[in-house]
């Protein structure tokens, strides 16, 4: 009986080992989740920011370069105008120009 007595005793240590490791290990993923979640938070937060710098820049440029096409869009037409009235037939241009004048895009 006392050696039964040892082995349930001993199981019975083993089992309660066993479940406390298990319920810390538990205990403790609860516990850093919400620091996980923070920490995902701040990481996408910082990714956003740089992102919205981007496309700021982005948007920038894109403005800059409409208003350059325009700009060169109106010179050359000034200078094709005025190599007609000399009598020069300047060269056809290129499809993506020819496409741009029709559509505007």
């Amino acid at each position: 009986m006392e050696i039964s007595g040892a082995a349930l005793t001993l199981s019975g240590v083993f089992v309660t080992g066993w479940l406390t490791y298990r319920g810390s290990r538990t205990a403790a993923a609860i516990q850093a989740e919400p620091n996980q979640r923070a920490a995902d938070l701040a990481a996408f937060k910082e990714i956003k920011e740089d992102m919205q710098v981007d496309i700021n820049e982005l948007r920038e440029e894109t403005r800059s370069l409409r208003s350059l096409v325009r700009s060169m869009s109106g010179y050359v037409a000034e200078l094709t105008a005025q190599m007609r009235q000399r009598g020069i037939e300047p060269p056809a241009p290129p499809d993506r120009v020819a496409e741009y004048n029709r559509t505007g895009v």
